[in-house]
């Protein structure tokens, strides 16, 4: 297990009345997909999401910026995981940003030069979306080269750990994680 990769995609649509709602909707979604922080106070089981400057030093607010990092904790008693973001995108009716597995910017620099700190391996992308097309608002969770981290000094000493969460756990977690963020995304109700 590990050697082969996945591309997943979420995603949730929220059709409004008129391109006037529409425009501004889209904009409540830009703020919502930057406010990476809030994405923690979503209801029910759902991850914690904590924006990192490119030093490793916490932000609070403000939107994630090419070299920044994401910690992710998972619910229960399960390693912290972490994302660098390495492209970001804006434009008048389309917002991503990219991240991908990465190093603990808190570690010392001799394990970040080996260890990735996440179930998948620094090959696996995520990219958060939101657009809009006329009076309809999108987002979507790409996911792509998801393979597990479990070779190697790249896996550190998480490879048991990093096969249970990507193989297990995560793979019916990550249903509702992601659907449940492009839902809010688009402002979908429960």
């Amino acid at each position: 297990m590990g050697e082969e990769t996945k591309d997943k995609v979420f995603s949730s649509e929220n059709r409004l009345p008129d391109e006037q709602s529409a425009v501004l909707a889209f904009r409540q979604a830009v703020d919502r997909l930057f406010h990476v922080d809030a994405w923690s106070e979503l209801p029910g089981l759902s991850s914690t999401f904590e924006l990192y400057d490119a030093d490793g030093n916490r932000k609070k607010g403000g939107a994630p910026e090419i070299g920044d990092y994401v910690r992710i904790v998972l619910p229960g008693p399960l390693p912290e995981n972490w994302v660098n973001v390495v492209a970001k995108r804006q434009e008048a009716d389309m917002a991503e940003f990219t991240v991908r597995p990465s190093e603990d910017p808190n570690a010392p620099p001799q394990e970040q030069e080996k260890e990735t700190k996440h179930f998948f391996s620094s090959e696996a992308t995520s990219t958060f979306r939101v657009e809009r097309k006329d009076h309809v608002i999108q987002a979507f969770e790409i996911g792509q080269n998801e393979r597990v981290n479990n070779q190697g000094e790249e896996a550190g000493g998480r490879a048991i750990v990093n096969t249970l969460v990507a193989a297990g756990g995560w793979a019916g977690f990550q249903d509702i994680q992601w659907t449940k963020l492009t839902d809010y995304l688009v402002d979908l109700k429960d």
